[in-house]
């Protein structure tokens, strides 16, 4: 019998796990599929398009994300090939309410494992590279903030909405 999924309470920026580098996931079991069942449920419910494990107080080297429908799961990701540039808007859902331009890779390679271990690459472009870059920021302890120049380019929300598109305004 499978177990219902969970939703978890997202931890905020002030939250110390947030800033603490994840560990590497060597047991790919039932609690790990569980994890990720859980995190995808609760992310879908926040709503956002990405979430680290650390973001739900889990310091594992796991992370999800959704866009347009194609769910990606990953354990102990890396980014292997970063190249071009982008500046966009992205919030984050341990940041409720606030957005910020933020520039980024963009298109990336990622190397991960998925729930049952088994090695693959995943390619990403524009949103998609911009939520694996978010996530795995997050797995080693850092914040989109941490990329400001000054905690004053944070905009509200309901002040940027004509300028953010919904998926950023709900946070990746």
């Amino acid at each position: 019998m499978r177990n219902a999924m969970a939703i978890r309470r997202i931890l905020t920026a002030e939250e110390l796990i947030l800033r603490e580098r994840t560990k590497k996931v060597s047991t790919f079991d039932a609690s790990l599929h569980r994890l990720f069942d859980d995190m995808l449920e609760t992310m879908r419910d926040a709503p956002g398009v990405g979430l680290a494990a650390n973001q739900i107080g889990v310091p594992l080297q796991v992370a999800v994300t959704e866009i347009d429908g194609t769910v990606t799961e990953l354990v102990n990701p890396q980014i292997v090939k970063g190249s071009g540039e982008q500046l966009d808007w992205e919030g984050c859902l341990s940041i409720p309410g606030y957005v910020a331009e933020v520039g980024r890779h963009a298109k990336v390679t990622v190397k991960a494992r998925d729930r049952r271990g088994k090695e693959f690459r995943v390619k990403g472009e524009e949103l998609f590279a911009r939520a694996l870059q978010h996530e795995i920021d997050h797995l080693n302890g850092h914040l989109y903030i941490d990329l400001l120049d000054s905690l004053e380019e944070l905009v509200r929300v309901s002040d940027a909405s004509d300028e953010v598109g919904e998926e950023m305004a709900a946070g990746i």
